[in-house]
């Protein structure tokens, strides 16, 4: 599994506003009163959830990056305490989650893993009793317009091939982060869930071209759809945005997950400092 540092950059700013607020400042508040934190990043990319979580955190920040995608790993600017390594999240993952963790994260990534990993990656976690920070999982969910009568189709010929195995088994696809909510909770975790949207306007034709023309392979490819009708939803969508008419909705969902005893020590330390400052 790997994407292009072209994708990755086209589609950050995209990220970075549609993050849930919420579930960024929970994961925020779970690092608070430290003067010092260490982060893992699985599947970094070039380093995307590094730019998007670090300027929240004022304490000092490590930051251990891992990918299996050297190309994109080249691409993470170096900075002080940050320390890229490929790293092939099958068979290694425990080694990512070995030292010194105070949370782990990652974005874009749920979506695309198997329920046996995604089920194992809790299991590791729980045992070390880290939080969790899982932004942008793909959740199925797409709103088109202006409509097409092919919407509907593509879609569900789009989410079926999601579910196609991209390194780790067959992914969870749309129901990668409920599911991932309930494998947190079974293990004694407090879960927040946020909705993450992308929404793209009329003006945002480079991210909206490039997804549509994906879209379609990926349609074409599940066999749901003769290729003939999916060529002619392509045609008539990049229509659409070539004339500053097409807005488009994708779902994802956003997640903080950490052991149930620390969010209410958390929220503890909250309310106290609330009430000491009135």
């Amino acid at each position: 599994m790997s994407f292009s540092a072209d994708w990755l950059a086209l589609r950050e700013p995209f990220d970075r506003q549609a993050r849930h607020p919420g579930v960024l400042e929970r994961a925020v508040a779970a690092l608070s009163g430290r003067s010092a934190v260490t982060i893992v990043d699985l599947a970094c990319g070039t380093g995307s959830t590094l730019r998007a979580l670090g300027p929240h955190l004022p304490m000092r920040q490590t930051w251990r990056l891992f990918d299996n995608d050297l190309s994109l790993l080249a691409r993470v600017p170096p900075a002080a305490n940050l320390y890229v390594q490929p790293l092939d999240l099958v068979t290694d993952l425990e080694a990512a989650l070995d030292g010194p963790v105070d949370l782990v994260t990652t974005s874009a990534l749920l979506d695309l893993v198997s329920g046996d990993w995604l089920e194992r990656l809790v299991t590791e976690v729980a045992a070390r009793r880290l939080p969790v920070y899982a932004s942008l999982s793909y959740d199925g969910r797409v709103e088109l317009a202006p409509a097409d009568p092919r919407d509907a189709a593509v879609i569900s010929a789009v989410n079926t091939h999601h579910r196609r195995d991209k390194g780790f088994g067959p992914a969870l696809g749309p129901m990668a982060a409920r599911s991932a909510g309930a494998y947190f909770e079974k293990v004694g975790y407090a879960v927040e869930p946020g909705a993450a949207d992308w929404v793209l306007r009329e003006t945002d034709r480079a991210i909206q071209e490039a997804m549509l023309a994906g879209w379609a392979v990926a349609a074409s490819e599940s066999g749901e759809m003769p290729a003939e009708a999916v060529a002619q939803w392509l045609v008539n969508r990049r229509a659409a945005v070539v004339a500053n008419r097409s807005c488009i909705r994708v779902g994802h969902l956003d997640l903080f997950a950490a052991p149930a005893a620390a969010r209410r020590a958390d929220r503890s330390q909250s309310n106290s400092t609330s009430s000491s400052s009135r």
